[in-house]
């Protein structure tokens, strides 16, 4: 790896419960979207895989239901927009302003 410039990034100083998230997207990532693309799609070069790979992002973030915790059959993509403070658009500007 070090011939390569690779370098190893580890998730350190989290839960455990972090690592299962992110080792269930990677199945779900290998599962749902790279074993069926590799199997209907020759790449030519990672550009054309980055751009297959949005898309499927795209769409498991703000179509796919999903059924993990308090997701209840809803997008992610809903539940953050429902996370969000409710700010008028006049006061958008105000609250960036204040921020800075």
């Amino acid at each position: 790896m070090a011939i390569r410039r690779v370098r190893d990034l580890l998730i350190g100083g989290c839960p455990s419960v972090v690592h299962g998230y992110v080792e269930r997207l990677h199945r779900t990532l290998l599962d749902e979207h790279f074993r069926i693309q590799g199997r209907t799609k020759w790449y030519e070069g990672v550009e054309e895989m980055q751009t297959d790979l949005d898309i499927y992002l795209k769409y498991y973030n703000e179509k796919r239901p999903h059924q993990g915790r308090n997701m209840n059959g809803q997008t992610p993509y809903s539940v953050f927009k429902k996370g969000l403070p409710n700010t008028p658009k006049n006061d958008k500007r105000k609250a960036a302003e204040k921020a800075v």
